[in-house]
């Protein structure tokens, strides 16, 4: 399409905008129809002429129309649409390139204009290149956002300086609903299914379980709607900005990790402009305060399912309801926005803002979510009026310290240096590319492991839901994989740093998410195995779903890892009082389920599966389902070792004490391959996908520590094999992470840190959140995953400093190792702040490779050994005691 074609229609909306904004006084605004309205209309007279109304259709019909892209539609803009259909021509945005018509502060219509070129600031980069994310141009999309977060509510800032973008969302955001999913009987058929798995006979086991092993509303993908739901975003704040003729220049655009405050700064002629945005967790709201003499209109939408109102000249309302997976309304979610400063007045469904200084805008937002976790809200609209009414007060210097304050309380236990050079000194975005064109960066890989805490502190709090699949961060209504809790890996890996990197506070949203499968997982275990205790199949949401039909039996075992873990590194009597049931729940349900293999009377699991994956049986069936994958028995051993030192440590139980001691010495061993690779299933099958991208019979070697150089070299040389085989494959972020943690806990820094390089090559989006693979194309969507996040986080914590037991041995004490995995690429750092099995924090500092000091702190007062090479250091530390030392190799 030529430049005419283009042009055209844009000189008639600015022309009809130019005579509506001559003749129109501020009460002619409303002459704009926002898109919620405009869709109403359409679909009222639509229907009323016996015609199908197509939402998604007409929403791309605005949104072409809608030049400006702020949510509202002038008389401006339909003209130019209408002169283009004449001429048989599609009106599209505007490009960047496009100058502008002057602007005209009091017209309330607006023109389909565009800021002329940005240019980024050049003053030397003052911040810390190991907590800072940066940019000199405003965000084309999410995954160069700044991201913000309180543990609830998140926030993804572009920074236009024409119109802002923010992204808004809440963590219980959740279309679905509760609904009876179990299908009763399963049980009736497991001799069948056995019986077919031991002859080898797969695709009739499959077909088996698949018919008797499913449930009545499955989770559906993509963009299905179904009763499983998904995580969506809240919507988005739009603020579009008058008076922006001129070139801008100086821009910056500034996350700090450890204050969690983005910043944007620019200038456009003499005059500089600064916008400053947080997530507070104390005061419940998001916070931007927008200083120099602004004016600008303010609106809020989302895809569907919404009404923005101006509920008086300073607050906007937007709320609805969300399907229920059955076509009615469920979940009400509401997000209120209040001005305060400067001018405003209501225009339409938008506020007009003005401010000669600096203008505040507060953001709360609620749903009536009674569930797991969460503010249990039975009525949103008023806990939003309440959530502003107070901080509407404050300061903004007020609301920032306490801020401030609470994320720093979490950031700041932990410390990561790794060596500077000149490309550390770059916006984040040219850092990347730099380093991805070979430019030496250690201090990136610091960037990228202190992130992931950052994601963590601003994903999941104490009372609140877990971090999602995404965290708390969507842009989207369709979120890939629903955004839900996979427990396959996915959420478990979500956790991974919240102990060792010092934040077992952040940890309590995991244990209520497993707290809440015990009920629901009841009646699974009695439905479909007429068991006792209870059970959950690979995947579950805010509702309770806990039903059959994803068969990796041994994910809820995994899922019990993270109760006995956060005891051990806390030393917690209280916790471990209160998550036994759990545990124990569980253990009751595996244990009840064992049968024995007839070959060598091992006890055995199944129908089940290695995630995802299968071998190649005789006679060219999948291997899926199977039994006895080794991932089952490794999880189930540590189960077992979990729930009886738990009884041991409580005193209760002394009869499942020695039921779960004889079971665990019968399950089915760890095997080595005829390839001298560790054994995925009960027979050496070979790979139908030799370069899958799930390591799961390594579930013993990381998270779990029976495989250990130490105490079984032959299953950890087997361990080796099998991840070298694997190799990099499709480069998926998480796998890539579990493979850093692998190599670190093998003792083998290089290949670690290759994997860590990989990351940074192929799975880091611009602004540091975690790309699930790189695409295969331009034009494949892009994947936000957010758990590789984590697992690069806990690796590089895996790299430097390890307190594992040498074994899965019940009673094994931990051994803290410094340095284990520890790269030639990082020959200079420190770390402080770690936190270590028994209840420890470790500090580390290296010069050229070698220790330099070590300094351990006690938190209850016990023995522990130290180890750097092959030096051990056997501690006694009172509580509250540390020691400053150095061990040489």
């Amino acid at each position: 399409m030529n430049s005419a074609c283009t042009t055209l229609p844009r000189i008639l909306a600015v022309l009809c905008t130019a005579m509506l904004a001559t003749t129109a006084p501020l009460e002619a605004a409303p002459q704009a129809e926002a898109k919620a309205d405009w869709l109403a209309n359409k679909k009222k007279n639509i229907e009323a002429r016996g015609k199908t109304y197509d939402h998604d259709h007409m929403s791309r019909s605005f949104d072409s129309m809608d030049l400006d892209k702020d949510g509202l539609l002038t008389a401006g803009e339909m003209a130019a649409h209408k002169a283009s259909r004449k001429g048989g021509r599609k009106v599209n945005a505007q490009p960047r390139n496009v100058p502008q018509a002057p602007a005209n502060p009091q017209a309330q219509a607006k023109a389909p204009t565009k800021a002329l070129a940005i240019s980024g600031s050049n003053a030397p980069f003052a911040g810390d290149p190991a907590t800072t994310v940066w940019f000199k141009q405003p965000a084309n999309s999410f995954d160069q956002s700044l991201v913000l977060g309180n543990g609830r509510l998140g926030a993804m800032v572009y920074g236009d300086t024409d119109t802002e973008t923010i992204v808004l969302n809440e963590s219980s955001v959740w279309s679905g609903s509760r609904v009876a999913n179990d299908i009763p009987g399963g049980y009736e058929h497991l001799p069948e299914i056995r019986k077919l798995l031991v002859e080898e006979r797969y695709r009739e086991a499959g077909q088996l379980t698949k018919k008797h092993f499913s449930s009545r509303e499955k989770p559906v993908m993509g963009k299905g709607v179904g009763t499983f739901g998904r995580y969506q975003t809240l919507g988005k704040l739009h603020l579009k900005f008058d008076n922006t003729a001129g070139a801008v220049t100086d821009y910056r655009r500034v996350l700090d990790l450890e204050t969690a405050l983005g910043t944007v700064t620019y200038q456009r002629g003499k005059t500089s402009y600064t916008r400053e945005h947080f997530v507070s967790a104390p005061d419940e709201v998001f916070v931007s305060r927008i200083t120099g003499p602004v004016s600008f209109r303010v609106s809020m939408d989302r895809p569907e399912r919404f009404e923005t109102t101006a509920v008086n000249d300073r607050e906007l309302l937007m709320t609805g309801r969300l399907n229920d997976g059955k076509g009615q309304d469920a979940l009400q979610y509401v997000g209120r926005l209040r001005v305060v400063g400067g001018s405003a007045k209501a225009v339409g469904n938008t506020l007009q803002v003005a401010a000669e200084n600096e203008v505040m805008l507060l953001f709360a937002a609620a749903t009536d979510y009674r569930g797991m976790a969460g503010r249990q809200l039975s009525d949103p609209l008023t806990a939003t009026i309440a959530d502003l009414d107070q901080v509407e007060q404050k300061t903004f210097a007020q609301l920032r310290a306490a801020q401030k304050a609470d994320h720093e309380k979490w950031f700041n236990r932990v410390t990561l240096s790794l060596p500077e050079t000149d490309n550390s000194r770059l916006a984040t975005d040219q850092r990347l590319a730099a380093y991805r064109n070979e430019a030496a960066d250690p201090a990136l890989s610091a960037l990228f492991a202190n992130m992931g805490r950052y994601l963590l502190i601003g994903s999941s709090r104490p009372g609140g839901l877990p971090s999602n699949l995404q965290g708390i961060w969507a842009e989207e209504l369709h979120t890939q994989w629903n955004g839900d809790w996979h427990f396959n890996i996915n959420v478990q890996m979500n956790y991974w740093p919240a102990l060792v990197c010092n934040m077992v506070e952040l940890h309590e949203p995991m244990i209520s998410l497993i707290e809440s499968l015990v009920e629901p997982g009841e009646k699974t275990a009695k439905a479909y195995y007429n068991a006792p205790g209870w059970i959950a199949h690979r995947a579950t949401n805010p509702w309770g779903y806990t039903s059959a039909g994803m068969m990796d039996l041994g994910s809820a075992a995994w899922l019990c890892e993270h109760l006995w873990e956060q005891y051990a590194f806390s030393l917690d009597n209280e916790f471990l009082r209160r998550v036994y049931p759990v545990i124990k729940g569980s253990a009751e349900f595996f244990l009840h389920q064992l049968w024995e293999e007839p070959e060598n009377k091992w006890l055995v699991t199944g129908p089940s599966k290695s995630s995802e994956t299968a071998g190649k049986g005789p006679n060219g069936d999948r291997s899926s389902p199977c039994y006895a994958p080794t991932m089952d028995m490794q999880a189930l051993r540590q189960l077992f070792a979990n729930t009886l030192r738990t009884a041991e440590i409580l005193g209760v139980d002394p009869q499942l004490q020695e039921e779960l001691k004889a079971k665990r010495a019968r399950l089915a061993p760890n095997q080595i391959g005829p390839d001298g690779r560790i054994q995925e299933w009960i027979k050496p099958y070979e790979d139908t996908e030799p370069t899958h991208r799930h390591i799961s019979p390594l579930y013993g070697l990381y998270p779990y520590y029976e495989i250990t150089p130490e105490a079984t070299p032959e299953l950890a040389e087997a361990s080796r094999k099998f991840l070298e085989k694997r190799g990099v494959g499709q480069s998926t972020g998480w796998s890539n992470a579990w493979k850093i943690n692998c190599w670190a806990r093998l003792g083998d820094g290089q290949r670690s840190w290759e994997y860590v390089h990989q990351m940074l090559l192929d799975n880091s989006y611009d602004n540091l959140f975690s790309q699930f693979r790189p695409p295969a194309n331009e034009k494949q969507k892009k994947l936000f995953q957010i758990e590789a996040n984590f697992g690069f986080t806990a690796g590089v914590a895996e790299m430097l400093m390890q307190s594992h037991p040498e074994t899965g041995e019940v009673g094994a004490e931990p051994v803290i190792r410094l340095l284990p995995a520890l790269p030639k690429q990082w020959p200079d750092g420190k770390v402080t702040g770690l936190r270590a099995r028994g209840g420890f924090e470790v500090d580390i500092e290296w010069q050229n490779g070698k220790l330099v000091e070590c300094r351990v702190r006690s938190q209850h007062g016990n023995l522990v050994t130290v180890r750097y090479g092959n030096q051990t250091k056997e501690l006694n530390l009172k509580k509250g005691e540390s020691t400053a030392f150095t061990l040489t190799k």
